[in-house]
Order: C-alpha cells, then sequence, then structure tokens
C-alpha cells in the first residue's frame, strides 16, 4: 500500500511541479487562464496518480482502458465547467473594475464641480458684497457710480441664476428624472429661435452666426430640450470664437438618421482635450479662456461656462442621440445626431 501510495505521490508531483512553472509563466494573464490552469493541473494530477496506482497494480489492458476512459471523461466534464466558471468569473471582475472605474470617475466629477462651483460663485458674491456694502454705507455719491454698481449687481444676478438652473438641469440629467415629452419638431424652426436669441451676443462681438436656409428635417424630440441644446452649442461657438469670426450652423439626414452641426472659427481644440470637451466643468487651456463680454461681466453665465456642453451631452443622450467634436480648418464642428423620428 505505502508503495502504491509513493507511486500516485510521484506522479502528482511531477504533474505539480509542471504545473507551478506554467502559472509562473502565465503571470498577468486573464482569470479565465489561471482557473482553466489549475483545472488541468488536478484533473492531470488525478489522471497521473490513476495512471500510476493502475500501473503498480498490474491492472490488465481492458481494465485500464476502462480506468482511464472514465477518469477522460470526468477530466472533460470537469474542464468544460471550469472553462464555463472562469469565464463567467472573468467577467464579473472586468464588470466589477469597471464599475469601480465609472464611481471613481464620478465622484471625481462631483468634486471638480463643487470646486468649479464654489470658485466660480465666490468672485461675483464678494463682488456684490462689496458693492451692496458700499451703496449702503453711502460710500459712492454720483449718480453715474450708482447706476453702474446697480447695473453690476444685476449682471451678476442674472449669472448666479443661468448657473443655478444649470446645475439643477444637470441634476436632473444625472438623476434620471428627465422627463421627455416626445412630439415631431422642425429642426428648422428651433434653429432659426436659437439664433435669433444668440445673434445680438455674436453681433457685439463682430461675428457671423449664419444658419442654413433650407434642408432641415423634422425630428423626434422634446423641443424645449432641444432648443436649449441648439442654444448652448450655440453659445459655446461664440464665447470661444475671436472677434471677425464665423459660426455656422447646418443640418440634414443621413443613414444614422438626423443631424445637427455647430461649427466655428476658434482656432480648434487640443488633441488631449476632446475626450474631454463634455466633462462637467471642464475648462480646457488658457488660449481658449473666453474673453470679457460687452457687459463687461467676462462670462455668458451657465450655458456659456463649465456646465452647458455636459448639458447637450445629457440632453442629447436622454434623446436616444450622440454628440461629438472634432478639428476643422479654422476651428472645430459638433455635431449632435438624433434617431430619425
Amino acid at each position: 500500500m505505502a508503495a502504491i501510495f509513493g507511486y500516485a505521490l510521484a506522479a502528482a508531483l511531477v504533474i505539480g511541479l509542471a504545473g507551478a512553472l506554467t502559472l509562473r509563466l502565465l503571470r498577468g494573464r486573464s482569470i479565465t487562464a489561471h482557473i482553466l490552469v489549475l483545472l488541468t493541473l488536478t484533473v492531470l494530477s488525478v489522471v497521473a496518480a490513476v495512471t500510476a496506482v493502475a500501473l503498480a497494480m498490474f491492472l490488465n489492458a481492458h481494465d485500464l482502458r476502462v480506468v482511464l476512459i472514465t477518469v477522460s471523461a470526468a477530466a472533460a466534464v470537469s474542464l468544460g465547467v471550469g472553462w464555463l466558471f472562469g469565464h463567467r468569473l472573468a467577467a464579473a471582475a472586468v464588470w466589477a473594475d469597471q464599475a469601480r472605474d465609472r464611481e471613481r470617475q464620478v465622484e471625481k466629477g462631483r468634486r471638480d464641480l463643487v470646486a468649479w462651483v464654489s470658485h466660480d460663485l465666490r468672485t461675483p458674491l464678494a463682488g456684490l458684497r462689496a458693492m451692496a456694502e458700499a451703496l449702503e454705507d453711502q460710500v459712492v455719491h454720483d449718480p453715474d457710480t450708482v447706476g453702474e454698481y446697480h447695473r453690476r449687481i444685476r449682471v451678476e444676478t442674472d449669472r448666479m441664476t443661468r448657473l443655478v438652473d444649470d446645475l439643477f438641469e444637470l441634476s436632473r440629467i444625472n438623476a434620471g428624472a428627465l422627463r421627455l415629452s416626445l412630439s415631431t419638431v422642425p429642426l428648422g424652426e428651433v434653429v432659426s429661435d436659437a439664433v435669433a436669441v444668440t445673434t445680438p451676443i455674436a453681433q457685439a462681438r463682430r461675428i457671423r452666426l449664419v444658419a442654413a436656409e433650407s434642408g432641415w428635417p423634422t425630428v423626434s424630440a422634446s423641443e424645449p430640450e432641444l432648443s436649449r441644446v441648439v442654444a448652448n452649442l450655440l453659445l459655446n461657438a461664440v464665447r470661444y470664437t475671436p472677434e471677425d469670426g464665423t459660426v455656422r450652423v447646418s443640418g440634414g439626414r443621413d443613414r444614422d438618421g438626423v443631424w445637427l452641426a455647430v461649427a466655428d472659427t476658434c482656432g480648434g481644440i487640443p488633441e488631449a482635450d476632446l475626450p474631454r470637451v463634455f466633462d462637467v466643468a471642464f475648462r480646457g487651456e488658457r488660449a481658449r479662456t473666453p474673453r470679457t463680454t460687452p457687459d463687461g461681466d467676462g462670462d455668458d453665465g451657465g450655458a456659456a461656462g463649465g456646465l452647458g456642453l455636459a448639458i447637450v451631452r445629457g440632453l442629447v443622450e436622454a434623446h436616444g442621440g450622440r454628440v461629438a467634436v472634432h478639428n476643422i480648418q479654422q476651428g472645430c464642428r459638433f455635431v449632435v445626431h438624433l434617431p430619425t423620428p
């Protein structure tokens, strides 16, 4: 009996040493590969041990063949089950890693948003407080200065109101609380209204705002949200386009559905920044920092700030569409695709 045990142990040890070397060579490979190797080692160890014991017991050829067939069948079943288990375990591990990555990205987005909002609220609030105290203490007396202080208070209040509105909209999108009321919407009319609202801002900056006169399709969308998408894209383009530049709006239909494009002459976006343009509170490089607006507030408010493009992406995706940006000659082009109605 001791001899038989020795034969079995020796056979299993040979397989075990070969397996240890194999696992060492497979470092960094997938979980499925490791599980299959471990199962194979276990099965081969059993087969080797059974074969060694069978030979030591001098079984006849027929009995030995029966033993080996039985062990082989069990080995095949074990390896099949092991592969299936390993595949599912690997998929679960990948999903868990992706979930952790998404959680880290969401958490980073929250931190960035808090930091961005804190920065953008601190400055106007400090200015409002200083101007209010100056008016209250009658530090300023002449009507022109008092009128300018009142105007600045209104401008900063409007800016913070737009910021709060954008934060509320973004929170609805992220919480899945956005409820769309879809209807057949003429895209040309939505663009015409957005262009009419944006034109005074563009003219004040000596920017040409051009929209295609024909070829506008209809789209299945919620009109208020679609209007905000177009308005945000136009404001963003006007905000970053230098004086005497051009912003063009066009649209049409292709095999993927309805598309809307806003192209500008902003000088382009660094390639490294393109994947992050739609992230919450993304600012971009210093060269794309907005200039002072005609009213002197230095910003167009929430839609043209760090939330406008994040809202665009959220609203477009809520419609089942997608939005992308790429560089073109002298600028960049934002393209929205929406499903065919």
